[in-house]
Formats: structure tokens, sequence, C-alpha cells
């Protein structure tokens, strides 16, 4: 939606809110917010609002600064949970320096910046998404534990599917947000269902892809769930994924769209070995997570392998036919990464593709899909085993560590090592039960 700063004023006072959160995501893609009241709206609007840098950097330290909130008028909506006297409305922002140029820390200002080298081609990029997701069981003092609301599996009715009414309320709320929601069920793994959101473009995608974690929570614990965007909550079951379906646009053509004699165009081939080429730096942005490697382990559809193709499951990417024509379906990153970021830098990894034209290997053949083979693949063109691997890839590569900028890369590389060391020196219970008694 189009909205002026004008059109949001005119919006609060016709529908009596009274407070605005104004919402940004952290470098590490967590949603933060600040709430005001609606007196403070019109300075909020032109970008009065001051905060301390370390909320945005997802860390306190000495290197403290103060930034302003810019907020994008087009992401104004109402929560349609609350009450609607005195209701409380939200706008997504940008955080900027204060002479006004873009924060360095800021995501959402990255994946402007990559959005504008496909418009300045005459290019536009249309995202749709499938979100995957667990619910929860809480305990005694509202707490999450690990029982899964159901055992239901894929596809599954009421009432196996116990978590129908949550998913339902999910949807409609989501759409009194504005949102198009293509189609929800439940998925393979007990308690874990999905939620595909249709095509939009990447900053609305990713826009919404943050809101949607915020909404599918908060419906959640009102229903006494918590909702886990987790990526491998449980050992023995399929982990949680978000794949992204991928068209490229010139003046209302696809250009993925192939000629009579191949199905694919070269402009699909190029931009599909630009994100082979740059998967292992890519993995360690949308697969942020140690735990998000344990859903990257060898099993009948997990996304581990750097390759294409058309059927099999084991490529992090699938040539997909869409209505709109051909598509590529980007199957490894999951919803724990955060999307500004994971968006630019695959949309990056594509662009340079299509750039240094480069070539893009044979699909993989529907024939490879057994566990023996793909356990050999993965020796050779694996994606990173684990979130240390998938970090050393990023710093390798000039090309994915240039869009996300130097002021979120060294942030990130810290927060990563400093997971990475915190794991390391934990004993987990599969240490206890594998040694304690045999050594």
């Amino acid at each position: 939606m189009v909205y002026t700063k004008q059109d949001v004023l005119e919006k609060a006072r016709e529908n009596d809110v009274k407070f605005i959160r104004l919402q940004f995501a952290n470098v590490n893609g967590a949603l933060k917010n600040i709430a005001i009241t609606i007196d403070e709206l019109e300075r909020a609007l032109n970008g009065k609002i001051f905060f301390d840098s370390s909320v945005i950097e997802g860390f306190t330290g000495h290197r403290e600064k103060n930034i302003y909130l810019l907020p994008d008028p087009g992401t104004f909506v109402i929560f349609p949970w609350r009450p609607r006297e005195g209701a409380v409305a939200r706008l997504i922002c940008d955080a900027v320096a204060p002479g006004g140029e873009p924060f360095g820390a800021c995501s959402r200002s990255r994946l402007r910046s990559a959005i504008k080298e496909y418009s300045d081609r005459d290019w536009d990029l249309q995202v749709g998404v499938e979100i995957e997701f667990f619910l929860f069981q809480t305990d005694e003092q509202g707490k999450p534990t690990v029982k899964t609301h159901d055992q239901a599996g894929y596809c599954d009715l009421t009432p196996v599917d116990m978590g129908e009414n949550a998913r339902r309320d999910m949807v409609l709320t989501l759409q009194e947000m504005g949102f198009d929601v293509s189609s929800s069920h439940h998925e393979i793994s007990p308690g874990q269902h999905e939620i595909l959101l249709k095509e939009d473009d990447a900053l609305s995608v990713a826009d919404s892809i943050t809101t949607f974690k915020f909404v599918v929570r908060t419906i959640a614990q009102r229903h006494g769930l918590h909702a886990t965007f987790m990526p491998k909550p449980l050992a023995g079951f399929n982990g949680s994924g978000m794949h992204m379906y991928y068209t490229l646009w010139s003046e209302n053509q696809n250009i993925f769209q192939g000629t009579d004699k191949s199905r694919y165009s070269d402009v699909f081939y190029n931009y599909a070995a630009g994100l082979l080429a740059h998967a292992p730096a890519v993995t360690s942005l949308a697969n942020p997570l140690i735990n998000s490697y344990k859903r990257l382990a060898l099993n009948d559809l997990a996304p581990v392998l750097a390759a294409w193709s058309e059927e099999n499951r084991s490529t992090m990417l699938r040539a997909a036919l869409l209505e709109q024509g051909p598509a590529v379906l980007l199957r490894s990153p999951d919803p724990a990464c955060n999307p500004y970021l994971a968006l630019a830098a695959s949309m990056k990894a594509g662009l340079d593709g299509v750039h240094k034209k480069l070539p893009c290997p044979q699909a993989l053949a529907d024939e490879c899909d057994s566990f023996c083979n793909i356990k050999q693949l993965k020796k050779k063109i694996g994606l990173p085993a684990s979130l240390g691997s998938a970090i050393n890839a990023l710093a390798a590569d000039e090309v994915i560590t240039g869009v996300v900028g130097d002021y979120i890369y060294k942030i990130f590389l810290e927060v990563k090592e400093d997971e990475i060391e915190r794991y390391h020196c934990s004993v987990h219970n599969w240490e206890l039960e594998e040694y304690l008694q045999n050594y």
C-alpha cells in the first residue's frame, strides 16, 4: 500500500489510534520496537525519534551511538487483536544516522541497496515464500516446552490436526493486516505448520516475513501455545524451512522464461549459477544458527547440496514452473534468518551470476536421490556442515560481504563467533549419554 505521511496521520486519527509501535529488525533479524503516543506521530514520520544503536546492533559495548528511526508510511497497519477504541498501530522503520544517511547496521537499508541494482536494470524481482513453524505446549508458568500440540502429519485435518484453529486465526489476522495468504496446512512433523504468502517485491516480502513471525507468535500465545521458528527443535523429525520462489520481470515479461528450444532462459541459468557459486556464503546468512545445521543434515527432504534440479529435494535450488512461468526456488533458508540479509545476499549472488554470465552446472537427476548417492555428493558439493564453516565461507566471499556491508559483517561475525564459543563450552545431553558411563 502506498501511503504518504499525511495519509498515515489521517488514518490514525480516523481509527482512534492512541499508540504507534515503531518497529525495526536488529542485525540478528529480531523484531524490536519503540512505542510512541499519537501526539508524537508527526515527529516520528519526520525522523525525529532517536534511540541507542545497541538495540539494532544486538549488544551493548563502548560503540553506542544516537541514531534515528525513519518510518516507511507504506507499512502503517493497525493491530487487529488490540481494542478498536484506543487502537495500536505499527510502522516499520529504517535506521538512519544523524545526517540522514542509512545507518551501517540497518539491514533493511542493505536490502534496499540490493534492490536498486535490479531497478537500475529495469528488473523487478518478485518473491513468494513458504514459512514453516512448530506449535508447542507451554508449562504452568507459560514457558515453552517441546511437547507438540498434536501428532498430526502432512495435510491432516481436525481432530488430528489440533492446531487448525490457531492456524486459522493466524491466517485471518494476517489477511486483516493486508497479507496476501495463498494457503496453509499441517506439515509432516507433529506440531509443524506451514503458511504460504503470495509473491510481492523483495522489500515488502522481507517486511512481511518479519511481521509474520511476530503475528504468528502473538496469536499462538492467545491460544495458550508457543510458536517457534527454531530450525530443528525436535531430533528425529524434519526441521522448519523457509522456501522462497524468485521470478524476475522486465516490462511485464518473466525473463526466466525460455524459448521453444529451452524451457529456461540464459538469464535463468546464469542466475542459478550465481546462487550456487556463492552458496556457502549465502548459507551463513540464510541459516544463521548453530541449530540451523542440524536441519541441513542428511535426510529425505533436507536441501544439503549446492546444486539445482527439477524434482530432487536434496538440492538447495529447484526449478519451479508456476502459473506465471519459471521460478528459482531457494529451499535452503530457514525462518530464523534475518530476511533482509538473506534476501539481499541471495539477490546479489544471482545478479553476480548474470553479470559474469556464469555457466550453470547440469541439473541433478532425480535418480540421484538415494541416501548413498546424496551422501557421496555431499562430500563434493554439500552446503556448509556447520555455522563455523559457513562464516568462514562468508569471510572469503567479497561479493556477499559487500552487499551486507562492513558494519553488519563485523557485528555478525562477532556475534556468531561468540555463539559458537559458548556452544563449544557447553556439555550437552548427547555427550553425557554417549560418554559418561563408558569413559
